[in-house]
Parts: C-alpha cells; sequence; structure tokens
C-alpha cells in the first residue's frame, strides 16, 4: 500500500551508532526519525521482538499514523515525540491490545502490538489514531477525563477519513454507533458526567464517558462552521491552542478559558457546564439533522445535496490547511 507523505521526509532507517550495537550485541530496539514540514521531530523506536518483515509493517504503519497528525493542523503538536513500539501476545482480530500516552518533556505514545501484524489490520484498528489524538490537547490529565477522552474518541473517526482509510460514510456510521453505545451505558443515568467521570475506573461507564466527550466536540466544532460559515473548525481552535500553550501543562477549564478567549462567545465554556452536569448522553439526533444526516434501522443516511450536505462534507478536510 502506497501512504501518502507530504507533509513527512523520513530520516534513515536505521541510526548509524544502532547499527553498530546490533552489530556487536544482542538484538536491540530499532529506530527511525520522522520530520513533518516544520521540521518537528519523532523518534520511532521498535522492539527486537520482531522480525525484520514485521518491523518493516510497523514501521509502514507509523509513518501512516504521523502522517495522519497533520492533517489536523498542518503539523504536529509538539517539537518533539516518541512513538514506541513493543511486541505483545495476541491474535491478529486485536493486533494492538494495549496503548498508552506518556506526557512529560518529551511526549511518548506506547503501542503493543502483536508480534506478526498485518498492515492493513493495524491501519483499520481505531486504537493508533485515538491515541495520537490525544496529543493534540496540551493536557496533563488531571480531572475531566471525559474531555480528553471525548476529543480522542472523536478525532480518531476524523484521522483516518481525511487520511483515506475510511469513507464518510463509514465515519459517520461509526460514530453514530459510538453515541449508541454510550447512550446504552445506562448503568448511571440519573448521576452527573462529572460523577460517572470520577468514579470510571472503579466502577465502570466508559462508554458514557467517552462519548459524552466526543458529543461535546462534534457539538462545538458544528457551532463553530456554522458561525463562521464554514470557514472556521474546531481544527483552528486546537491550532491557535497549540501556538499560545504546546509547552503548558494546562488543566481542562484552563484550556476551555483559553479557546474561548479566541472564539469570544463562550461556547466551549457553556457546553463543558451542560455536558459536565449531563445525567445522561445528550441525543445526537439533532446534531446529525444539521448535516443533512439521518438514521434508517441502524444505518446511517447522508444527504447528497444542500447544504447541510456541503458542511457535512467538510469535516473531511482540515479549515486550517
Amino acid at each position: 500500500m502506497n501512504f501518502p507523505r507530504s507533509r513527512i521526509v523520513r530520516w534513515g532507517a536505521v541510526l548509524a551508532c544502532l547499527a553498530c550495537i546490533m552489530l556487536l550485541a544482542a538484538p536491540t530496539w530499532a529506530a527511525h526519525v520522522l520530520y513533518d514540514n516544520q521540521g518537528r521531530r519523532l523518534e520511532v523506536q521498535i522492539g527486537p521482538e520482531f522480525s525484520q518483515p514485521a518491523r518493516e509493517q510497523v514501521t509502514a504503519w507509523t509513518e501512516q499514523l504521523a502522517h495522519s497528525l497533520t492533517l489536523v493542523y498542518g503539523h504536529w503538536p509538539r517539537e518533539r515525540w516518541l512513538i514506541e513500539v513493543a511486541a505483545a501476545s495476541g491474535s491478529s482480530d486485536d493486533p494492538i491490545p494495549w496503548a498508552q500516552v506518556s506526557r512529560g518533556k518529551v511526549d511518548r505514545v506506547t503501542f503493543y502490538v502483536v508480534r506478526n501484524p498485518d498492515t492493513g489490520a493495524l491501519l483499520r484498528e481505531w486504537t493508533g489514531y485515538h491515541e495520537i489524538a490525544h496529543l493534540l490537547l496540551p493536557y496533563r490529565g488531571w480531572g475531566d477525563t471525559w474531555f480528553s477522552e471525548g476529543l480522542a474518541t472523536y478525532y480518531q473517526n476524523l484521522l483516518q477519513a481525511r487520511a483515506g482509510l475510511i469513507s464518510e460514510q463509514q465515519m459517520w456510521q461509526r460514530l453514530y454507533e459510538g453515541f449508541v453505545r454510550g447512550r446504552n451505558d445506562t448503568r448511571f443515568d440519573g448521576s452527573t458526567l462529572l460523577e460517572v467521570n470520577r468514579q470510571m475506573r472503579s466502577q465502570g461507564g466508559y462508554m458514557r464517558v467517552y462519548w459524552s466527550g466526543a458529543w461535546y466536540f462534534l457539538a462545538a466544532d458544528i457551532q463553530l462552521r456554522e458561525r463562521s460559515n464554514g470557514r472556521r473548525s474546531l481544527d483552528d481552535a486546537l491550532l491557535k491552542l497549540n501556538q499560545c500553550c504546546a509547552r503548558n501543562a494546562l488543566s481542562v477549564p484552563e484550556i476551555i478559558r483559553k479557546m474561548d478567549a479566541d472564539d469570544q462567545a463562550g461556547m466551549f465554556h457553556e457546553l463543558y457546564e451542560r455536558l459536565r452536569n449531563s445525567r445522561t448522553l445528550p441525543d445526537v439526533t439533532p446534531l446529525f439533522a444539521s448535516l443533512g444526516i439521518a438514521v434508517l434501522n441502524g444505518r446511517v443516511q447522508l444527504q447528497a445535496e444542500g447544504a447541510a450536505a456541503e458542511r457535512r462534507q467538510q469535516f473531511l478536510r482540515s479549515t486550517v490547511l
């Protein structure tokens, strides 16, 4: 498969010093470096447990992931960041059993991938896009998990569609099915999202938390596009947040104040208060209707023409690029 790399320049398949070590010692981590069009640096480290063919599959996948992240505001969120890929037990049906983002002076995304992965299966797996989308926020993980997980859940679908890996129909179908899972997670209905968020790791409620956050960002994206007649979107808001605060450790309320300071309408704060105090996941039907999306027997139906359809199709490309 040929991947678009117009915004990424690969530098060296294996660092020279590492190659020397590999000749003298037991197999070790392989590494290569990528740069985006602004010279921002990504270091990819791949564990020694992978065979050479598997390592090539993983390398191709990480390059595609890195490319997709440039499709939000044109470059990577940090001047330097790392992707680490370690081998894990598992089946081809679940090629990435586990992944996590570690924040610090250099942000790191760690993936645990089955030893004999298929590039196509890796590209279709949502986990990679979800984890790298976390980097779009200068968030350091205290409180309001629904906010950061919601952004990653929302953008994991946009990134795949913008990279041409899924169709517009598939993107909206996946979002719809996710919102259904969130609505069906009714165990804590009657409790505020803030309460469910606080007890999520001990009591559950992941679908309610994640998809409430995704609803927040879809609603915000729609409002930004409507008020600007399609000229601005959530992409723009995230770009400006990155320009001012990429190196900062911001809480969610601080992020919202920064985003509203640019927008000047208080929309992010208004939605924030609505969601954190909500007692069930809001209905996505009005949001979909504003984009010319109907649902029939569980399948999304996309209006082909008209202003709503045109607005919906704009989600497939960044308003920044």
